[in-house]
């Protein structure tokens, strides 16, 4: 399992780091939009990180504990794996790091947005969407990428509500390791790592994803 984590890590490090510095180079054309946008922003991204989360998440248990078994999956087994990769990991990625990058900062309107629940109404049900997607069409490789991009963006909103306005160089540098930092280790653990930690037999994972 170590070796699948070291593994993944650093197939993705190149896509999530070019990704960040778009996000970067997003949020110094978008640093001048009010918070109210901002913040109507994050609040379609994040939801739909969520989503994507849980439809790779829960595919990816599916297809290595099930799909290698051909044996139908425990549903509340998915919808727990589904639910916790997906929600727990996407609110550490895009609202609990980039607080905490925004603290480091001492931005002025600094506030972690808890998706699942300040908006719980559009979160949760599009999480059990997605991990139902994946209870009967599983899919990792297309959702997974989407996700990757998706959680930068919505990282970067939630930046971007608290900046209230330009930031000098200095803050974008930190901005970038922060938003690549936000994206990369949760992204890879919720989508790939936690899923199979459930999945017991280590002949049947074979990544990259």
């Amino acid at each position: 399992m170590i070796k699948v984590i070291i593994r993944e890590l650093k197939h993705h490090s190149p896509f999530t780091f070019f990704g960040a510095l778009f996000g970067i180079a997003l949020m110094i054309s978008f640093q001048k939009i009010p918070e109210n946008i901002a913040y109507n922003t994050f609040y379609v991204l994040h939801p739909l990180h969520v989503f994507l989360s849980a439809l790779t998440t829960a595919s990816m248990y599916h297809r290595h504990k099930c799909g290698k078994l051909k044996k139908k999956c425990n549903i509340w087994m998915l919808l727990l794996i589904g639910y916790v990769g997906s929600v727990g990991i996407a609110t550490l990625s895009d609202s609990v790091i980039p607080y905490l990058g925004e603290t480091l900062l001492n931005m002025p309107h600094r506030e972690m947005h808890i998706g699942f629940i300040e908006k719980w109404w559009i979160v949760n049900p599009l999480a059990i969407a997605g991990i139902a997607v994946a209870y009967f069409k599983p899919m990792t490789k297309f959702p997974h990428a989407s996700h990757v991009l998706i959680s930068t963006w919505a990282s970067l909103f939630h930046v971007i509500m608290a900046a209230g306005g330009p930031l000098g160089l200095g803050a974008y540098i930190s901005i970038f390791f922060f938003l690549f930092l936000a994206v990369w280790v949760p992204c890879c653990v919720s989508d790939i790592v936690f899923p199979l930690l459930f999945v017991k037999d280590d002949k049947q994972i074979n990544c990259s994803c």
